[in-house]
């Protein structure tokens, strides 16, 4: 078998083997294929595609090129939840206690943000003294004992998709379907859950800019799934404006405590009920997803949710007194009011821009070796169809630099657009997809 012949089947439309994927990822994981011949490959698939056998098989022998995690001693259905990204997203630091309280347990790595987008595993670190490295044996026992644990990939988990996506990156080749579902359930299905509940974005913040887009991505990862054996559910959400209503990562901590209070801002507190709710339903601990609303709530309501957040916290070498101290996380060190110049409605927040602010505060990443700065960020005081005055507070940016902090203002008030009409808010999910309709 010859590389050269698999790049000229796809690049001819034809459909490959599975025996055929396989030589490809295990001679290029062995440095047998070079990067121009797995380049030429990853171009084929750009402009062929890859059908739903194929992209299944592609996921299953990228999942299988390095360890799978057991997590069979823990008791319990594992549903994993995943985002494909967005910003002022902290659903992971919510829905995980809060599924964890209800009995459920979560069993999740996470990752780091890159660009515009966050990354659970930084917000995390954020946390004085949490530890986001176990070994799988305490990764499996602290769930066993706590009901949840939220920790950072290996590097030993899926290293073909990490490959991958390394040379996707600099071929220009990122922007393909089957090819971003294969790299995401790779490492779902290495992390060794039952059953999945993707958020699959869709907006001008998401990788996905129209709905039509990620409603496809969501089938073909519901699709691969179900091939799986894994039971695959997925909501295709907007990401239009920021979820929430801060940036950044300890900020987005603070958010998240405050919605385990039930504090939070509506947007970010309906969704991590909905997605909340489709896991319950997965592990069977609610008929439907009306009871897993009723439980979630109560949750919410009595406080347990926001307890077992701070169990979580420390078990892994947090201080749980930020539950109750939210000056103990990371502060920043100068602050400005960025105020409206006109009154009227808000029409448009725009994500992108306001993710791009915040790596610009230096909350984010311009590259993976990027050090961030945990304090800084964008808090936003409006959203979407809310009302403002000329001369009102629209955002507030945090630094730890003030040249930095005069870079960014004008950034988030141009992501702003006012108008004199109200405009209607865009819908929090458009489409759940499931096998069935798949």
């Amino acid at each position: 078998m010859l590389a050269v012949d698999i790049i000229r089947k796809k690049r001819d439309g034809a459909e490959l083997t599975s025996r055929e994927l396989e030589f490809l990822i295990e001679g290029y994981v062995s440095n047998s294929i070079p990067d121009y011949q797995l380049a030429a490959f990853l171009m084929a698939v750009y402009f062929q595609g890859l059908n739903d056998e194929e992209t299944a098989a592609l996921t299953l022998l990228m999942a299988h090129s390095g360890e799978l995690l057991d997590l069979k001693e823990i008791k319990g259905v594992k549903v994993d939840k995943h985002s494909t990204g967005g910003v002022g997203d902290t659903t992971t630091l919510i829905v995980a206690p809060l599924v964890a309280s209800c009995g459920v347990p979560v069993a999740k790595m996470s990752g780091r943000g890159l660009g515009h987008t966050g990354g659970t595993v930084d917000k995390l670190e954020s946390i004085p003294g949490y530890r986001v490295e176990l070994s799988p044996e305490q990764f499996v026992s602290q769930v066993n004992k706590i009901g949840v644990s939220i920790v950072g990939q290996t590097a030993e988990l899926a290293p073909a998709d990490k490959l991958f996506y390394a040379l996707r990156d600099v071929t220009g080749t990122v922007d393909s379907i089957p090819l971003i579902a294969s790299s995401i359930m790779s490492k779902k299905i290495a992390a060794g859950a039952d059953c999945f509940v993707l958020d699959v974005k869709a907006g001008r913040g998401a990788f996905m800019k129209s709905v039509e887009e990620a409603v496809q991505l969501a089938q073909t990862m519901v699709e691969i799934g179900s091939r799986a054996g894994k039971e695959t559910v997925a909501l295709v959400t907007d990401m239009n404006q920021p979820l929430g209503r801060c940036i950044g990562n300890a900020l987005e901590v603070k958010e998240a405590i405050l919605t385990l209070s039930g504090k939070g801002p509506q947007n970010l507190t309906s969704l991590c009920l909905e997605l909340s709710a489709e896991m319950l339903v997965l592990a069977k601990a609610a008929e439907n997803r009306e009871k897993a609303l009723q439980i979630l709530r109560s949750k919410l309501q009595n406080k347990q949710a926001l307890s077992k957040f701070g169990e979580l916290i420390k078990a892994q070498g947090g201080n749980p007194q930020v539950l109750d101290n939210l000056s103990l996380l990371p502060q920043a060190r100068c602050q400005e009011a960025v105020l409206s110049t006109q009154a009227g409605y808000i029409q448009e927040v725009n994500p992108l821009a306001l993710g791009q602010a915040a790596v610009l505060l230096g909350a984010g990443r311009r590259t993976k070796d990027t050090v961030i700065d945990l304090a800084v960020g964008i808090e936003l005081k409006k959203q979407i169809g809310e009302k403002i005055q000329a001369g009102e507070e629209i955002a507030r940016a945090y630094a730890n630099d003030a040249a930095l902090l005069r870079q960014a203002v004008p950034h988030i008030k141009g992501s702003f657009t006012i108008a004199e009409e109200q405009p209607s808010s865009p819908p929090l999910v458009y489409r759940k997809i499931t096998a069935n309709n798949v």
